[in-house]
């Protein structure tokens, strides 16, 4: 007798045996795409979801702390509780001597500004950063370049101006080049850029100028205070672990109280992403525990159905078994037949899933932010459609032992 599954005639009867009851087959098919698709569609939405959340901060360096002054609640060496605490660059100066393992930093000073170019004017916010600040948080440059290390070391009045503005001032006019006043003082706009990120760091980079620090501090006569300062740890180092260090610095320069813990706030970006990190890890296993729920649901049909496929063909097994056909024949042709069934559901039911991924993709697409992955995996396809066909065997797989062992004699008498 042939391998039944090499035997092209074995497969023409598992269609034939399929076909006796289409709408029983047809709704157990159905039951199986179903799940198939909502299990491809909750996994892949699922990492959609993610990706839209985390590209409104491309260009955000996610392993970022901030630093920022407070006032003291507590007396200390002669002054009263409630003092404002202003960073200056002695602290900055004193953080990047003592801090381990901090890669880039930058001090932001942040000034209200008049914007003119010609007879058009514009109140925007000039934010006084170091070239440092566009590798923490990372702009679209449009035109131009970004001002650098020499641009402060010779101490040029340049700046980089965003989008928005440049759109409000210049118009159709390319101002890579030209002189803008901010102020009443004549800085020469070397870049056009505008904001990746959702998130803003001090003023967003779209609507206004940035311009380094130093040289805004020495034009506006704006004195040694810095804001707020930004940081990010080296691979393998948490923002938070950097805590001490950066208190340290500051408190050796100001009247704090040791146990003061609100005179200097920091604010942890890396923890938030993590938070972010684990909320949809367990949207991702709501998604998958729903998806297998959908799922069980189909395989206990093929199980149902390869039961009554069973019961219905217990003449016609015993006539084969009387003919020679040997019990794991039998087992193979059941289990071939669950196998077919889950195979071609399973395989319409990611179909589906990837196209309608692919078209929710295609709709929440943003031609600055990119993509935001609302896909299907080949590897993430793949560990379904083996899931599923290793459930529906095993749904079929009591129903073919019944079959194996169906006797003969027995078989011809059953009615």
């Amino acid at each position: 007798m042939k391998n039944p599954i090499f035997d092209i005639e074995n497969w023409r009867e598992i269609g034939a045996t399929l076909a006796r009851n289409k709408t029983r087959t047809f709704l157990t098919a159905f039951g199986i795409f179903w799940g198939t698709a909502m299990l491809a569609m909750l996994w892949g939405g699922a990492g959609g979801l993610k990706g839209m959340l985390m590209r409104n901060f491309n260009g955000t360096d996610t392993n970022m702390g901030v630093i920022f002054p407070g006032r003291t609640t507590l007396p200390y060496k002669g002054f009263n509780k409630g003092m404002t605490v202003r960073m200056n660059e002695t602290d900055i100066a004193d953080i990047r001597r003592i801090t381990p393992n901090m890669e880039h930093s930058s001090g932001v000073s942040m000034t209200s500004a008049n914007a003119a170019y010609n007879t058009t004017h514009k109140s925007v916010m000039a934010s006084g950063i170091e070239p440092d600040f566009f590798k923490i948080q990372t702009p679209l440059l449009i035109k131009g370049r970004l001002f650098n290390e020499r641009d402060v070391h010779s101490q040029k009045k340049v700046l980089t101006i965003g989008r928005n503005l440049a759109d409000e001032l210049f118009g159709t006019e390319d101002p890579v080049g030209k002189f803008m006043s901010v102020n009443g003082v004549y800085f020469q706009i070397v870049g056009v850029v505008a904001q990746y990120s959702e998130a803003n760091i001090g003023a967003r980079l779209d609507d206004n100028v940035q311009i380094p620090a130093s040289t805004m501090r020495r034009a506006f006569n704006m004195g040694p205070n810095v804001d707020f300062f930004l940081f990010t740890a080296s691979a393998g180092t948490n923002p938070g672990d950097l805590k001490p260090y950066l208190m340290r610095a500051i408190r050796q320069n100001h009247p704090i109280h040791p146990d003061d813990t609100s005179a200097i706030g920091m604010m942890n970006i890396a923890e938030e992403f993590e938070k972010i990190n684990y909320l949809f890890l367990g949207i991702s296993i709501l998604a998958l525990f729903v998806g297998a729920g959908t799922l069980i649901a189909g395989i206990i049909g093929v199980g149902n159905i390869m039961w009554i496929i069973v019961k219905e063909r217990t003449q016609e097994i015993g006539i084969r078994r009387a003919i020679g056909a040997k019990p794991k024949d039998i087992i193979i042709q059941i289990l071939s037949e669950g196998m077919v069934l889950t195979a071609v559901a399973g395989i319409a039911g990611i179909c589906l899933a990837t196209l309608v991924l692919m078209a929710v993709d295609h709709v929440s697409y943003d031609p600055v932010m990119g993509s935001a992955n609302f896909q299907l995996r080949f590897s993430h396809a793949m560990t379904i459609m083996v899931v599923f066909l290793i459930l529906g065997t095993g749904a079929g797989l009591i129903p073919a032992i019944k079959a194996m062992r169906i006797k003969p004699i027995e078989a011809m008498r059953d009615k």
